[in-house]
């Protein structure tokens, strides 16, 4: 095949421009995206019922859903947290879940769980969020005043100016799919009633609101019938504003009043529950969120011009761009299309250093841009997109590439130096390796096949970077052994000049052969001290792989950083802010940005549990990963000086990375649960146990948040003999706290809330101060009816399939978790009515680390198959793949030199590294037998595979391990994400480039001198 395609150069040439044209084509063509187009198998539900303690909810809303939900197909976990008036149900599912029918199904059962369970009729329909890349914010548009506005209804014009004109104008757009929003202020109407009005008049709050609604009906529409025509007769409701409910009349038959005449009424500012700082002044946050099939780089620029438009139009207004995403990915993907340029650009350079002219490096180097286009086509033609796990895919194909053609340019010049014509020399050097490079490349991709065991998000986040290895080697191996023969037969057609010969005769002039001559006589001189020394790196892989931390991602380096703080006291949303005012204009390093959420927020798409008004979370941006850290360590400092009380933990800011990649679990957590109830534990309880836990050595733990509430106790003896009707002391008490919903204001564009208030008191003066009418009309005092208390209960109420627990987030740095695990146990059996079990990311890493060795030995099992098939023998396999585990100590070795972990991505090198690597050992041992099936003794037969394959073996392995290395000196997700697996391969490949050289030879050696 290789002579047909030799003789026919110009046939060779147009197909391969054909698809070089397709290929670059096609590079427009691919999308560009940070990570693979992966779903995240989670969904949400979100429950809304403010009148509703957290245990009522929890017992007769949230279990019944809960139960419900079991039921779905795929389900890998459920998980529920409920607080007074809120609970979200967190659904994570099987990676490979479509999540698509999944959401279908999810929703099914929730309408099931309604009709069967006698749900509350007045509480919101739970909302269903399938958690999505495409949801992610690309960024967030900041929107403040130049001076800050103290004036809340001043701010609610602001609101209504931003809801009504920016968003929309946004969302026209076509990059756009929707904004979202939070941090404004809704209008309210306010009815102060003048009590001793009514009181004159003999009329109570509820004459009010019965007035109201009298006035306020929605009344559906007619159909009538006029000779020839039909029409639809709509009757309109004519309370539109404030003017509207003011002219409404009531009273007795005889005195009628209009409301405006016995209430004060007067549009005002909803009570917020959150509010959004950035720099410390009060504003607005919009979510801008694009197409799934848009590309960032065009809502950029279109949402760009548009903002410099708004601050040239409305100049007392700030605009800013926060958590800009775009930069993300064109950092990342720009940095590693630096690392895939200046890896081949390095491993290029080396050739010229083992190679005889000019010309055959710069062949070599045309095979690689030829490579990468056409793998292009092949992306294109499998749908994946340039992402970074894609692109780190072709920069570690790079080094093999290279290696392909540099076996075959090698090949041939040896048949060269031996007298054999250009033609021949091109024909036979280039067979004589495509049976040995068929059998590299399989046993390369052999070691990715494995890896669809791999269960979770790694198994599905490796696809791409397999296609990527795989597609990349396959298109060099034909590359090199179609195009490069033809090519090099071209290029040597002609003899090079005396110049070029003279100044490669000056590169070359050390003598490779004769240095390895005089270390490979050394070797076998030393045999046993040399093998002892190969063999014991065994034994040293495996205390580095003890040594090593596990996690299951790599640690990034961050310059931003989000701070969620708890006050741990029932702190008002006003408090809150100021508080959080506080806390930034201490932070003692320069902050580029930084915004707050104080208390709940208004995004419609949150899947997080909703924040409490004593809740907050800060977003921090730094000049460089050092400054996060003390920035962090002054906020806790801060904190314990002034609050002592409250809790701070620090988390990176959403993006499409931190959705695939985030723990949301510690460690180590327990998870507390009782024997004896269905419910949580009694705090009594749980504290008691705390106290015992606390006298252990070298147990620490996170406290556990509780609320301090005031408990209204009504006496119904004294209902009963005052004849108080318990619904009308509750609207009272309602109407004094300013909580007494009376119908919704339609007012055109508006849905304006009427709420019935009063002047705002403390607690213990409105129950002294306030009278409530009984069945006779009778003014009967509340504090002669209730008791007042304060009481002290958990602040979320948790649950799992298994029922309710308290969880126990335990400090797991410097301790052994097997260890804590175990004076846990013997501390709970001294409580019989408690049970404890675990969770936590050390479970799902050891799961993770057991997965892993399963793929190696199925990935050494293959490559057992493919060599035995190759070599025609069950020996030569052994001797090739004995070099694996000593490459894992110089792969484990660099990892600990680099402060690294084994993580997904280092365990995923070293079993890349296998596949590699033994390549070499490979291509030694088929010259090896060529060598003795000529008749050579087995030492001489030895010692020519050897000199034959030095440059080869030393240029790939230079060639991978360069075209790896910038991913040590590169930053950015993309080759942080990547920098493990670049440390196992480079470290693997060092050592086993010596394994290569010197102990194959002797194992050969130490095993055919007794078979022969």
């Amino acid at each position: 095949m290789v002579k047909f395609l030799i003789n026919r150069p110009i046939a060779v040439i147009m197909s391969f421009l054909a698809l070089i044209f397709l290929g670059i084509l096609t590079i427009f063509k691919i999308p560009v995206s940070l990570m693979p187009d992966i779903d995240i198998p989670e969904i949400t539900v979100q429950i809304k019922y403010p009148s509703a303690p957290a245990r009522t909810l929890e017992s007769s809303i949230v279990t019944p859903i809960r139960r419900q939900l079991l039921q779905v197909g795929h389900l890998k976990d459920i998980e529920s947290e409920t607080r007074d008036g809120y609970a979200l149900i967190r659904m994570k599912y099987l990676h490979g879940t479509d999540i698509e029918y999944a959401y279908i199904e999810c929703n099914e059962k929730i309408d099931q769980a309604l009709n069967e369970n006698n749900l509350p009729r007045d509480m919101d329909r739970p909302r269903v969020i399938k958690a999505s890349a495409t949801d992610i914010p690309v960024f967030n548009l900041l929107i403040t005043r130049k001076s800050d506005w103290q004036d809340e209804n001043r701010f609610m014009q602001l609101s209504d100016f931003v809801r009504s004109v920016i968003i929309k104008r946004i969302e026209q757009l076509p990059e756009v799919a929707m904004v979202d929003i939070t941090g404004y202020t809704m209008p309210g109407l306010d009815i102060r009633p003048d009590f001793e009005k009514l009181q004159s008049l003999g009329l109570t709050e509820n004459d009010i609101l019965n007035a109201i609604e009298r006035n306020n009906l929605t009344i559906g529409s007619l159909m009538v019938r006029e000779g020839y025509y039909q029409y639809h007769i709509n009757f309109a409701n004519y309370l539109r504003n404030v003017e509207d409910i003011g002219n409404i009349y009531l009273g007795r038959p005889d005195h009628l009043m209009q409301l405006k005449d016995l209430a004060d009424l007067k549009i005002v500012p909803q009570d917020r529950r959150g509010l959004f700082l950035n720099r410390n002044k009060n504003g607005l946050c919009l979510s801008v969120i694009k197409q799934s099939d848009e590309r960032m780089a065009d809502l950029k620029k279109e949402l760009k011009g548009l903002v410099e438009y708004y601050r040239t139009t409305y100049p007392g207004m700030d605009f800013e761009i926060e958590k800009d995403q775009t930069k993300l990915l064109e950092y990342s993907i720009g940095n590693l299309r630096q690392s895939l340029l200046f890896g081949a650009t390095l491993a290029i350079l080396v050739m010229f250093l083992f190679l005889k002219d000019f010309r055959s490096p710069v062949l070599i180097a045309f095979t690689i841009p030829v490579s990468l286009v056409i793998s292009f086509l092949f992306f294109y033609l499998l749908h994946i997109s340039i992402n970074i796990i894609s692109l780190s895919g072709l920069i570690l194909a790079v080094g093999m590439m290279i290696d392909n053609s540099i076996i075959v340019i090698d090949n041939i010049n040896q048949y060269r130096d031996q007298g054999e014509t250009l033609n021949r020399a091109c024909v036979l050097g280039t067979n004589e390796v495509i049976r040995p490079l068929i059998s590299s490349a399989l046993t390369t991709c052999a070691v990715f096949v494995p890896l669809v065991f791999l269960s979770g998000l790694a198994g599905a986040l490796f696809f791409d970077q397999a296609v990527a290895v795989s597609t990349g080697l396959f298109v060099s191996f034909a590359v090199s052994v179609t195009l490069l023969p033809m090519l090099f037969r071209l290029f040597y057609f002609k003899k090079p000049t005396a110049g070029s010969h003279r100044f490669l005769a000056r590169i070359n002039r050390v003598d490779y052969e004769k240095g390895y001559n005089q270390s490979f006589n050394h070797v076998f001189r030393y045999r046993r001290i040399y093998s002892i020394a190969f063999l014991a790196a065994i034994p040293l892989a495996v205390w580095l792989f003890h040594t090593l931390k596990i996690r299951s991602f790599p640690e990034m380096q961050q310059t931003e950083s989000v701070a969620v703080l708890d006050w741990n006291e029932p702190v008002h949303v006003t408090e809150n802010a100021r508080r959080v005012r506080e806390l930034t204009a201490a932070i003692p390093d320069t902050l580029l940005q930084y915004s707050s959420e104080v208390g709940e927020q208004q995004f419609f798409l949150n899947r997080r549990a909703e924040q409490t008004a004593s809740e907050a979370e800060i977003y921090l941006r730094t000049q460089n990963p050092a400054s996060v850290e003390r920035i962090q360590n002054s906020i806790k400092a801060y904190l314990g000086q002034h609050y002592p009380m409250a809790t701070v933990s620090f988390y990176p800011p959403e993006n499409i990375f931190e959705a695939l990649f985030s723990e949301d679990l510690p460690p180590l957590l327990a998870r507390i649960s009782s024997t004896v109830q269905t419910g949580q534990p009694s705090l009594q309880e749980f504290n008691r146990l705390l106290d015992s836990i606390s006298r252990e050595k070298d147990i620490e733990f996170t406290s556990v948040p509780v609320q301090d509430q005031i408990v209204i106790e009504v006496d119904p003896e004294k209902l009963l003999l005052y004849q108080v009707d318990f619904s009308t002391l509750y609207n009272q008490l309602q109407t004094a706290f300013n909580q007494r919903p009376m119908g919704v204001l339609k007012s055109y564009q508006q849905y304006i809330p009427i709420i019935l208030g009063n002047v705002k008191r403390p607690v213990a003066e409105v129950i002294n101060r306030m009278k409530v009418s009984n069945r006779q009309g009778q003014k009967i005092p509340v504090a002669s009816m209730v008791r007042l208390n304060r009481a002290q209960q958990y602040k979320s109420i948790r649950a799992n399939r298994h029922g309710e627990f308290v969880p126990l987030e335990l400090n797991t740095s410097g301790n052994s978790i097997p260890g804590l695990m175990g004076q846990l146990n013997r501390v709970i059996k001294q409580f019989p009515d408690l049970e404890i079990s675990y969770d936590g990311t050390w479970f799902r890493n050891s799961d993770l680390i057991r997965q892993l060795a399963f793929v190696l030995g199925i990935s050494v099992l293959l490559l057992f198959f493919i060599l035995a098939a190759q070599f025609e023998s069950f020996i030569q396999p052994l001797i090739v793949l004995l070099e694996i585990p000593i490459d894992f100590a110089g792969a484990l070795f660099l990892l600990w030199i680099f402060g690294g972990s084994v993580n997904v991505m280092s365990a995923i090198g070293i079993i890349v590294m296998s596949g590699i690597i033994i390549n070499d050992s490979i291509l030694k041992i088929d010259t090896i037998n060529r060598a003795r099936r000529e008749g050579a003794p087995l030492l001489e037969a030895i010692h020519i595979g050897g000199r034959r394959r030095l440059k080869p073996i030393i240029m790939t392995s230079l060639t991978t391990i360069l075209a790896l290395l910038p991913f040590l000196f590169f930053k950015g997700l993309g080759a942080e994400l990547q920098k493990p697996l670049a440390l196992t391969v480079i470290g693997g490949m060092t050592i086993g480039t010596l394994v290569s050289l010197y102990f194959i030879p002797l194992a050969y050696w130490a095993i055919y001198r007794r078979i022969a």
